[in-house]
């Protein structure tokens, strides 16, 4: 009898925890919901073919909160019932719980009609700037940053990273404000300065410490997935050479954004030399575009070639990130590099204000760009899903497969005559992707057509 009651509490506690870790719809039945009859593009496991998704919905984290006590109508404000007291509630993550031919329809609470659509792992840009705020300058703690959740769920991006607004002086602070308040899932690399990007003392070599920025990438390994150097203007290597030796010590990436220099720092060295496998050379189709000494080197030269050295990095491992920007793409490397095959490892927006409004925009629309100049739809699905996800250490992310968290996109790719204009040119094609629905973590975040919900009128309860 004992024997078999333990075995009852197992199986009990065992069903419980399954429970916790693998929510299921609210109404009880095995899935929240079906995504039938979309056109699934996942990288990581090779599919590209018409399949339905079973998924089961998460819920956000909720702090404990105390027992309130009536408060009667005084003054003009109304009358307010007693609450009880509500004991904190842990997030959980919904999850990708079947991937397959015709899903019996009958097992979920809603289906999502995605005939037609495209449907993939959700978006991870890699390059983003969401230090928002009032109280500091630049992209750190100001305006000209923006807040994670307005600008990501409309384009299909459930995971960001944050490069380089801030350092290690202010990242707990980033933490509060940005990452915990945040339904995104916003990763950072942290800034090899201090100070983070602040417009000011980005080219201070003394507020560059390897040691502290590491400590705090290893303070908080779930949040912190590389160290970035951007911006600084000068010939010397002690700001490369103090970022990696970071890196090394939290081992990360790092992430580099070179300044200016009069002559420029050859990228042969930075990425044959100082690079290690894995690590991240973003503006990759950006430079000076010209055979000038000065400024910043490009990696595709007069010619239309892309420079020899440059296939002997991605050989090593060196990873070439778009990081779009305001004029951080020109059409005299982009276009060449792309007819030549090289296509990027990770396609990103660098979103901030200064930059959504020009020829960036969006995710979505860059997608389009690379597909107008002739990147093919799973190789760009790649660069925007799997590859970015890898590329941070951060394989969970990026995929479809069974079990794991269920970010998902789901995209109309649109005919007609589009445009891109960029720095140097105009690129002209024929397909845009434009973003009908997200989910994260099992929720729909985002829904552009209502393809979610029945047509007409909602019952009344």
């Amino acid at each position: 009898m004992k024997k078999n009651l333990f075995v009852f509490l197992s199986l009990f506690i065992f069903g419980l925890n399954a429970s916790a870790q693998q929510p299921a719809a609210p109404s009880g039945k095995p899935y929240s919901y079906i995504i039938k009859g979309g056109h699934v593009i996942d990288p990581k496991n090779n599919i590209d073919e018409i399949i339905d998704i079973a998924v089961t919905s998460g819920t956000r984290a909720q702090a404990a909160r105390p027992a309130m006590p009536e408060r009667p109508a005084a003054n003009g404000r109304p009358a307010r019932p007693a609450m009880p007291a509500r004991a904190a509630i842990p997030a959980s993550e919904g999850k990708v719980a079947l991937v397959a031919k015709n899903i019996n329809p009958d097992l979920a609470d809603k289906i999502i009609d995605a005939k037609g659509l495209y449907v993939t792992p959700g978006l991870i840009d890699l390059h983003v700037h969401f230090f928002w705020g009032h109280d500091g300058s630049y992209l750190k703690n100001a305006a000209t940053a923006l807040p994670a959740d307005g600008f990501t769920f409309r384009t299909g991006v459930t995971t960001v990273v944050d490069a380089g607004c801030t350092g290690w002086r202010d990242f707990e602070l980033y933490k509060k404000r940005t990452i915990d308040a945040s339904q995104t899932r916003v990763l950072a690399m942290l800034n090899i300065v201090g100070t983070g990007m602040d417009g000011a003392g980005e080219s201070n070599i003394d507020e560059m410490d390897p040691q502290k920025t590491a400590e705090m990438a290893k303070k908080y390994p779930h949040d912190i997935v590389g160290v970035k150097l951007a911006h600084f203007g000068g010939r010397t290597w002690v700001p490369t050479d103090r970022a990696i030796e970071a890196g090394k010590l939290a081992n990360i990436p790092i992430m580099v954004d070179f300044g200016s220099a009069d002559p420029f720092l050859p990228l042969d060295s930075l990425f044959n030399v100082k690079f290690r496998k894995g690590d991240i050379y973003t503006h990759a189709f950006g430079g000076n575009g010209t055979d000038s000494p000065n400024g910043r080197e490009s990696i595709v030269d007069m010619n239309g070639k892309v420079k020899p050295f440059v296939y002997k990095a991605r050989e090593k491992g060196v990873i070439f990130d778009i990081g779009f920007g305001g004029g951080s793409y020109l059409y005299n490397q982009g276009v060449p590099a792309i007819k030549a095959g090289f296509y990027p490892n990770t396609i990103s927006t660098d979103l901030h204000t200064g930059s959504m409004n020009g020829p960036m925009k969006s995710m979505e629309n860059i997608m389009g760009l690379f597909m107008a100049t002739g990147m093919p739809l799973k190789e760009v699905i790649a660069a925007s899903t799997w590859k970015p996800a890898q590329a941070i250490k951060r394989e969970e992310l990026g995929n479809l497969s069974q079990g794991s968290v269920a970010d998902i996109a789901i995209f109309k790719i649109t005919n007609g005559k589009y445009g891109w204009p960029v720095r140097g040119g105009k690129i002209e094609g024929s397909q845009r992707f434009q973003t009908e629905m997200t989910l994260r973590a099992g929720n729909v975040v985002y829904d552009l057509d209502g393809i979610s919900q029945p047509a007409g009128p909602a019952p009344v309860r």
